[in-house]
């Protein structure tokens, strides 16, 4: 069997983009450790997973440029190391993506496809993933959403039936956002969709459309640093019976992700995928439950984070909890991104298909039909995580014991 797995990142000149490509050469050579995944603990030892040594990586950004000059602009992994990957990363450079002023303005670059249709857009991008399979030698793919912020959007009727997104995408419907055409896409090759960003793309049309396809997907909003500990400490005053009055969240960062954020817009789709983790943790409605993002550019991809907790506890007596969260972001991120590649290849391959809920635990947002409520409750999540690696686990075993 060919270990080569194919990863198609839209947003490849990112932030988290580009670490996840640097830190993979670094790791598979042996210069950096592997840490931060857990598909390389002992809780996966069981699953036939893509090596690291196995990814090989091409993708979209609307900026030019290589993979290395890319790492380099976004001070995240040390020169030295960057150094030493060099030549790997100078031969990666990203195909032109689609955009859409309605969905996103700042930080955009002018790599991107001229077509005169949503139709021709699509067949572009088809174009450069045949190319890409073929230049690589890969058999298998998974398309990976690392790219910036949409603005915030409703589902409208465009997005409810694949009959009507098909429509929309003959019509050239704006409502149909570069983060749906990805999604849709993937659907039509069969290839495993994961949506890091909380960009709006699983609109009902294109769940359907995954799950007729036989196409795993994954999603959404990558769930790293302020939101993580959120959904492990929240579970814990659930267990104490301590009442949260209040939860008052602040985020400061100077990278491009940040920039983006400062369009209200942007803002509203991040702040929307933030505050939905608490209450079906804790059982009520928190009052006085926000949330703020704010770009200060200083400060790069070393994200700050603060919370202000307001509990009550025991004879109505209140206390606070505070917690300022130094954290790196692309960091932070990285490690997840690999995992979920590895684990949704892995889903396919098990022949699963549509909203794969053991990877809730990587997401602030978790992918789920309209009338369920997701799981968000960090300690549950690992727990789904668990039991389905058990499960693909136990049929790799007994496949292996039918067939010898």
């Amino acid at each position: 069997m060919n270990q080569r797995l194919g990863v198609c990142i839209v947003g490849s000149n990112g932030a988290v983009a580009s670490t996840v490509i640097a830190g993979v050469a670094l790791m598979r050579r042996g210069l950096s450790p592997r840490n931060g995944m857990v598909t390389e603990s002992e809780l996966v030892r069981g699953l036939k997973l893509a090596p690291l040594d196995g990814l090989v990586f091409g993708g979209w950004d609307l900026t030019r440029g290589s993979a290395y000059e890319a790492a380099l602009r976004h001070e995240v992994v040390p020169r030295h190391l960057l150094d030493q990957v060099k030549e790997e990363l100078e031969a990666i450079h990203p195909w032109p993506s689609v955009h859409s002023s309605r969905f996103l303005t700042a930080g955009v670059g002018k790599h991107a496809v001229t077509a005169g249709s949503f139709r021709k857009e699509l067949e572009v991008l088809e174009g450069h993933i045949a190319a890409f399979k073929r230049a690589q030698g890969v058999e298998r793919l998974v398309l990976l959403n690392l790219t910036s912020t949409e603005k915030f959007t409703e589902i409208g009727d465009v997005h409810r039936s694949v009959a009507a997104f098909e429509a929309g995408l003959d019509a050239n419907d704006a409502r149909i956002s570069p983060a749906m055409k990805f999604l849709y896409l993937a659907s039509k090759l069969g290839i495993p969709h994961a949506n890091f960003t909380p960009s709006l793309s699983k609109v009902p049309a294109l769940e359907e459309l995954a799950a007729q396809r036989g196409v795993p997907i994954a999603g959404e909003d990558g769930k790293t640093g302020q939101t993580m500990l959120k959904t492990a400490l929240a579970p814990a005053f659930a267990v104490r019976q301590l009442k949260v009055g209040g939860w008052f969240s602040m985020n400061i960062l100077g990278n491009n992700d940040g920039l983006v954020l400062d369009d209200p817009a942007a803002n509203k789709t991040k702040v929307t995928s933030k505050k939905k983790v608490l209450d079906s943790i804790l059982g009520y409605a928190v009052p006085n439950h926000q949330v703020h993002i704010h770009y200060y550019k200083p400060r790069g991809d070393n994200k700050e984070a603060w919370d202000n907790i307001d509990l009550e506890g025991f004879l109505g007596e209140t206390m606070q909890m505070k917690i300022n969260f130094l954290c790196k972001d692309s960091i932070l991120a990285a490690p997840l991104a690999i995992d979920i590649v590895r684990l949704l290849d892995c889903a396919e391959a098990n022949g699963e298909s549509g909203i794969q809920r053991q990877l809730s635990v990587f997401f602030k947002a978790p992918y789920h039909t309209e009338g369920e409520t997701p799981e968000h409750d960090l300690f549950k999540q690992y727990q789904m995580l668990e039991e389905w690696v058990a499960r693909t686990a136990m049929k790799k075993a007994q496949r292996k014991a039918t067939h010898g």
